[in-house]
């Protein structure tokens, strides 16, 4: 019987990320189709004249599609300092 590995999820319960669409916080992740899937929970803006429906803030995305907030924010520093060395040689 062959071993199965299985990758670790890149994010975690609570943990703020961003995507296409914004920001949000996971909620909840599973293993589906060789891939990890996460929901997010994105924050709500003010209430529509409409009200509101149920769980519209809530989505489930790819790993793929999601970015790490703390990543994003060390690479941009790195970007930034490395343009303000290129300026100062």
């Amino acid at each position: 019987m062959p071993a199965t590995v299985l990758a670790q999820p890149k994010f975690c319960n609570g943990q703020i990320v961003s995507f296409v669409g914004g920001e949000g916080v996971i909620k909840n992740y599973r293993f589906e189709s060789s891939s990890w899937e996460y929901l997010l929970e994105m924050p709500m803006g003010p209430e529509t004249e409409m009200g509101r429906v149920g769980y519209e803030t809530m989505i489930w995305l790819c790993e793929l599609d999601i970015y790490s907030l703390v990543n994003n924010f060390s690479h941009k520093v790195l970007h930034l300092e490395q343009k303000n060395l290129a300026k100062a040689c």
